[in-house]
């Protein structure tokens, strides 16, 4: 069974992602750092659960490679993929799963879980919050993003069917210098059969063409 991360507070998840855009990268996140920047409630340390399930801290709380890409101009569409990633398994069930109801989830996480009917509420609004928060529009599909280090990766390449299409040399080139060396000697009627005679050998060319 998975373990779905949920806040009892899901009403700060907002203004938590607005201060990681905004704010310094902590070296890691704990109690003392979310009281920093005013979550001082007992339950808001919940909050540390769910940025560990989307992949944007690792297990011992240091940010990581999803953090810094949160922090850029596309952070609606990094949260995106990390929330597929992290609900790998609920969208693996519905591919749609950021336009499902609170009826559907809440039957998902019921079957998923043991947790009694509270808990799971707050999973459905936990998920729901972190939707608001995203965009899915351009989040690549499971298994179509090239994986890097760390829970959020970016495409390592365009897609081919927007690559230019190069025409490949068949086989090896060929070049070949060819020297004549003229005895200054000769008369113009000489040279003029030499050059008859590479432009019939070299290039098929007849007399006179």
């Amino acid at each position: 069974m998975v373990d779905y991360a949920y806040t009892t507070v899901t009403g700060k998840i907002k203004p938590l992602l607005e201060k990681i855009r905004r704010a310094g990268v902590p070296a890691k996140v704990t109690v003392a750092w979310l009281k920093s920047l005013g979550f001082t409630s007992s339950n808001d340390a919940t909050l540390a659960g769910v940025l560990r399930f989307v992949g944007l801290i690792d297990a011992s709380g240091i940010p990581t490679s999803a953090w810094t890409a949160y922090r850029g101009a596309s952070h609606r569409a990094v949260l995106g993929e990390a929330i597929r990633q992290g609900y790998a398994d609920l969208f693996a069930l519905y591919p749609d799963a950021n336009t499902r109801s609170n009826a559907e989830l809440t039957h998902v996480f019921n079957t998923s879980s043991t947790a009694g009917a509270q808990v799971i509420s707050k999973t459905v609004q936990t998920f729901k919050a972190l939707v608001d928060e995203a965009d899915f529009s351009n989040s690549a599909a499971p298994n179509e993003t090239a994986m890097a280090s760390g829970p959020l990766h970016t495409p390592a390449a365009a897609s081919a069917s927007r690559m230019p299409i190069v025409a490949e040399a068949v086989g090896p080139e060929v070049h070949i210098d060819i020297q004549i060396h003229i005895s200054p000697e000769s008369t113009a009627e000489q040279i003029e059969k030499i050059f008859e005679s590479m432009a019939k050998h070299l290039y098929g060319r007849k007399s006179g063409k």
